[in-house]
């Protein structure tokens, strides 16, 4: 007997949703574990390895959407996913525990993070991004590349800001085999988030969703998947700077490699006007809104998390109404960057204000 192509469908969301969570369990361990023998610190393996890695289901997309000449589709990936990594995935690690992160590097990353979130917008402002846009992309992603490794060799054995490993001594086991862990768990991560993200789409489809929504949000959203499910992993197993490292990175490699890679094999991408209007502003917006916590060593708490990840379901709501040409979408719109933003920037300010008189991280560092 035959199944419905309805029940393939269910079980390839199912499926891929636990392929997902295994590979993000194996690269976490694999790469933190790896990191304490190599003396690197976690958030380090985080900002490049992991970030990198779990960036490579956006790199496949927008690459292949920009070459069959669906631009619109490659530029709603890299700026659906910062969006989805800031706003969901940050706020849900947040939930799952209470992020505080110290080291020296992420105050040197999240406000590399914010140029790069600005680099769109620029770049688009003549309603194109051209395949010479694409190759300095690529370039100031080698230059990035460089200055980590260069970080990596100069603090080798002692982590950026004078921190000790988030694990020490890592006992029985060999280099080898961490490695094999996170070379699986990566390539599970992405088999998951790609029987996922067909599973879903086709239900969505089948429920007569807009393809379009579901490319802006689903699409997005389901590359994203194994940002999400390391950051949640690492969090719960408190690996909190590998954890938000991921997400970091993994805008930073967004931008500069997943777009710069499309812009590059598709000859350029149009830039849409509601892009250019909305979308990108709110991906530097939501950029904007990691400086205080990070850069001052404030803390995201549950609350907070909640917060965001609120946020992102308003935008979510957002690109449904504009993508259903609903009538109230331009009102909604207003509310939300006339509303909810400033009301970003107050929090952000609350926290910036706040400082270093949060609380102590409530998980004891191990030396």
């Amino acid at each position: 007997m035959t199944a419905s192509p309805l029940v393939v469908d269910v079980l390839r969301v199912v499926v891929g949703l636990g392929v997902v969570t295994a590979g993000a369990d194996l690269l976490v361990r694999g790469a933190s574990r790896l990191a304490a023998r190599l003396g690197i610190p976690p958030l380090l393996v985080g900002l490049t390895v992991v970030a990198l890695g779990t960036s490579a289901p956006e790199i496949a997309v927008s690459v292949d959407a920009a070459m069959a000449g669906r631009g619109d589709v490659a530029l709603g990936n890299v700026v659906g996913s910062n969006i989805f990594n800031v706003l969901f995935i940050l706020g849900a690690s947040a939930l799952a525990a209470p992020l505080v992160v110290k080291s020296q590097l992420v105050r040197l990353d999240v406000p590399l993070m914010v140029a790069i979130s600005a680099l769109p917008l620029l770049l688009g402002f003549d309603r194109v991004i051209s395949r010479a846009d694409g190759v300095a992309l690529l370039i100031m992603l080698g230059a990035y590349l460089l200055f980590l490794a260069f970080l990596a060799r100069r603090g080798r054995g002692a982590p950026a800001g004078g921190e000790p490993p988030t694990e020490a001594v890592v006992p029985g086991g060999s280099p080898l085999r961490d490695g094999a862990l996170a070379v699986v768990g990566l390539v599970l991560l992405v088999l998951g988030a790609d029987a996922l993200v067909e599973g879903a789409t086709a239900l969505a489809r089948a429920a007569g969703v807009s393809e379009l929504v579901v490319g802006l949000t689903l699409v997005a959203a389901g590359t994203s998947l194994p940002e999400l499910a390391t950051s949640l992993v690492a969090s719960l197993r408190g690996e909190r700077d590998l954890a938000v490292g991921n997400v970091v990175g993994s805008n930073i490699f967004n931008v500069l490699a997943v777009l710069g890679a499309g812009a590059v094999a598709g000859g350029g991408m149009d830039v849409a006007g509601g892009l250019l209007l909305f979308d990108f502003p709110v991906m530097l917006a939501v950029a904007v809104a990691c400086l205080p916590v990070f850069v001052t060593g404030a803390s995201i708490s549950r609350r907070e998390g909640a917060v965001f990840v609120f946020y992102y379901v308003l935008y979510a709501v957002y690109l449904g109404l504009h993508t259903a040409d609903h009538p109230f979408r331009e009102e909604f719109g207003i509310a939300v960057l006339g509303g909810v933003l400033p009301l970003t920037i107050a929090v952000a300010a609350a926290m910036w204000i706040r400082g270093s008189d949060d609380p102590p991280d409530p998980t004891p560092e191990t030396s």
